[in-house]
């Protein structure tokens, strides 16, 4: 017991168990506190972030809306225009509308984005389309009429897809 190594060891290794069971019992309590810090954050980022999400989904509904065919045509028609003069509005506006929504991807799913995207593409393929059939040199009423036929043979407007697909993202949030 006199032994020099055997005193040491006697004297230290108490003070060890008390360091590494402190030590055991801080790292749990700050890990318990960071957990529990990173929740909050989540929660308050979910607060902040929801409203900006929410309209994200309203400004795309209403793009959906403004490209509906036949909104679309009634908007943009002005009286006498030619086929070709209506062409290039319909799908310059079409493009314009896209544009100005294109920086709300960030807050809707990859679903939606792509059928958003989809429904730009299909509703100008559509118009290119009536304008192929109607001819350069007939009117932008003649444009109108071949757009609404075509539309009428489809079971549902891409636009409508798009309105779904936001829809359904939505009723996903709550």
């Amino acid at each position: 017991m006199n032994d020099p190594l055997v005193q040491i060891l006697v004297a230290v290794l108490p003070s060890i168990v008390v360091f590494l069971t402190a030590f055991y019992l801080i790292k749990q309590f700050t890990a318990d506190r960071s957990a529990e810090r990173g929740t909050d954050l989540r929660k308050e980022d979910r607060k902040q972030l929801l409203p900006l999400r929410l309209q994200a989904y309203e400004r795309l509904a209403l793009f959906a809306e403004r490209i509906q065919p036949g909104a679309l045509l009634l908007r943009v028609h002005k009286g006498n225009m030619s086929a070709r003069m209506f062409h290039a509005e319909l799908v310059a506006t079409v493009r314009e509308e896209y544009d100005h929504n294109v920086t709300q991807q960030i807050y809707v799913g990859d679903k939606v984005w792509s059928k958003v995207r989809q429904a730009k593409e299909e509703t100008i393929r559509l118009v290119n389309l009536s304008y192929e059939q109607t001819g350069d040199t007939a009117s932008g009423t003649e444009l109108s009429r071949h757009i609404f036929e075509n539309v009428s043979r489809l079971s549902h407007t891409p636009s409508q897809e798009c309105l779904v697909a936001i829809k359904e993202d939505v009723r996903r949030l709550f």
